[in-house]
């Protein structure tokens, strides 16, 4: 039998926004532990956004967020020796996880001079329904449409 499952450690919030998700976003910023880089990469990025746009920065982040949050997600399930693509809906914790990853993915994979304008720009690209991110957000959804013939193999 398995041992207990790990305890999940408490976010500290921010000290800016107070946030315990910025934290998270921060957290998966980072790179060789280096938080405080992360950090500054994260506020520079909320500072440009807000230049750029003239909202405020914080709130075009959480827009980008949700946009970028997927609803369902496709998980391979073996039956009688075929794979099918099976559509599941998505936790609401790693629906967090995924979109935080996509937005640092894709704005890691971006034309830039700086990681806190790849990130502004994916950022404010999200916020709009636009940029990589919120593409492969509609890529998984697509792809939990087309085979949504197979869900009722559902785990």
């Amino acid at each position: 039998m398995r041992k207990a499952q790990a305890k999940k450690l408490p976010l500290a919030p921010d000290s800016r926004f107070n946030d315990k998700l910025v934290t998270r976003f921060i957290n998966n910023v980072m790179w060789d532990g280096k938080k405080s880089t992360a950090i500054k990469i994260f506020y520079d990025a909320i500072d440009k956004i807000s230049s750029i746009t003239g909202e405020d920065g914080y709130e075009v982040w959480k827009k980008a967020l949700s946009n970028v949050t997927p609803a369902v997600e496709v998980r391979s399930r073996r039956i009688g020796g075929a794979t099918f693509q099976i559509p599941t809906e998505v936790r609401a914790d790693r629906k967090i996880s995924l979109s935080i990853k996509w937005l640092v993915r894709y704005s890691r994979e971006r034309n830039g001079k700086s990681m806190a304008e790849k990130l502004a720009n994916e950022i404010i690209a999200a916020s709009k329904g636009e940029g990589a991110a919120f593409k492969k957000k509609e890529d998984v959804h697509r792809m939990a449409d087309a085979n949504k013939a197979f869900s009722h193999f559902k785990v």
